[in-house]
């Protein structure tokens, strides 16, 4: 919660600034929020560590294979950051380069995912 709020501060200050930018000196106002976007991920980042913890302990806990966890993991990280450089690319006014960028995320995350279908597959392969 406490986190939230820090970084809630610093998005609404950053767009505020960003709309006062824009105005007068178009290409700051990206920059400044390419750098508040940093910074916010870099708050954020602590949080990504103690979900990474858990889910290594579940994983742990139910016996998963790190074959069947690793990708899930990728895909999730893929998506945040297929994410996040499409709305760059959306504030920046480049809309196609926003849908390559969101179409190469989506083969990338299929293709991390691609180990976790083997693992499916030789499951029911096993069972057979």
């Amino acid at each position: 919660m406490e986190t939230m709020l820090k970084i809630g501060g610093v998005a609404v200050a950053a767009a505020l600034c960003a709309v006062l930018l824009k105005e007068k000196a178009g290409p700051f106002a990206l920059v400044v929020a390419l750098g508040a976007a940093a910074m916010i991920l870099a708050m954020a980042l602590g949080a990504a560590e103690e979900v990474t913890a858990v889910v290594s302990e579940l994983q742990t806990m139910a016996g998963l294979s790190p074959a069947v966890v690793a990708p899930v993991l990728k895909a999730v990280g893929i998506s945040i950051l297929t994410h996040l450089a499409v709305q760059v690319c959306k504030d920046a006014g480049e809309g196609g380069l926003a849908a390559a960028a969101e179409a190469a995320g989506t083969v990338l995350a299929l293709c991390a995912a691609l180990p976790l279908l083997r693992a499916v597959l030789d499951t029911v392969e096993e069972l057979l």
